[in-house]
Parts: structure tokens; sequence; C-alpha cells
């Protein structure tokens, strides 16, 4: 093998950052890791007890339950799609309006479903608040698991 010449470009992280126009990140905190994941596992068990001590028949607690995840990975998918593009990672126009698409979808299947649900008030709101914290909350864990993953990357 012959050395690098110095006008060529070795393929390191550094180069493959500076391609991509991107800074390396800062490690995230043990304590915003530690408080994302357990803010996701506090929206989600909080929902999914809430629809275990729920009167709702058992189809529709599959209806919310089936909410929830799908809920969960649609802004997972957006957070991806939205940070891969800020990073000049291609993605696809299609599955950009589809991630946004299913996310939206999500809300309002769930908004639906409350809205005409035999619930008091305040459930209703129990419900909306803990899906709320759990998809903010995913989306928390996916961005520190990504900038973890790239650190660790950048500093082999």
């Amino acid at each position: 093998m012959e050395p690098l010449k110095p006008t060529e470009v070795n393929n390191t992280s550094e180069s493959r950052n500076s391609k991509l126009n991107v800074q390396s990140p800062l490690r995230p905190s043990a304590a915003f890791v530690g408080a994302s994941w357990m803010t996701l596992i506090i929206g989600m068990g909080a929902y999914c007890i809430g629809l275990f001590n729920s009167d709702m028949l058992y189809n529709e607690k599959g209806y919310y339950f089936t909410i929830l995840l799908f809920g969960l990975f649609s802004v997972i998918s957006v957070q991806k799609s939205v940070r891969d593009r800020l990073e000049g990672i291609p993605v696809t126009d299609l599955y950009y309006g589809i991630s946004w698409f299913s996310t939206i979808a999500s809300l309002t299947l769930l908004i639906i479903g409350l809205w005409n649900a035999n619930l008091l008030l305040s459930e209703k709101g129990f419900f909306g608040m803990s899906f709320a914290l759990g998809l903010f909350s995913a989306i928390a864990v996916q961005k520190n698991t990504r900038d973890l993953k790239q650190f660790e990357s950048n500093n082999i």
C-alpha cells in the first residue's frame, strides 16, 4: 500500500463528519439518559396500568394498546428521518411523509377514541397525558441512543 498523499482524505469519522457537515455530538449526561428512560417507563407503565384497571372491553383495551405501540414507533421513525436529513443521510420523501402521517394518525386515533369513550373526563385526561409522556420520552431515548452511538464511534 502506498501512503496517503497530502491532498487525499482518509475515511475517518472526522472526514465523514466534515462531508456530512455534522458536528461531533457531546456525550449525553447519565442523568439525561436515565431521566429519558424513566419517563418512557413511567409513561408506558401508567398508560398500561390504566388500561388494565379500566372497565373497558378487551377489544377497546386492545385498540388503545395498539395506538400506544403505533405512536411510539411512529415518533421514533419521525425522529430518525428528521435527524438523518439534517445530517445529510438520504431519506426518501415517501418514508419521511409516511413517518409524519403515522404520527399524526396515532394522535388523531387516540383523540377520536377518547372523545367517544364512556370514561370520566379525568380518565380521558390521564390516558392523553400518559400517551404524550410516552411519545415525548421515546423521542428523547432515541436521540440519546443515537448520540451515544455516534459519540462512541467518533472516539474509537
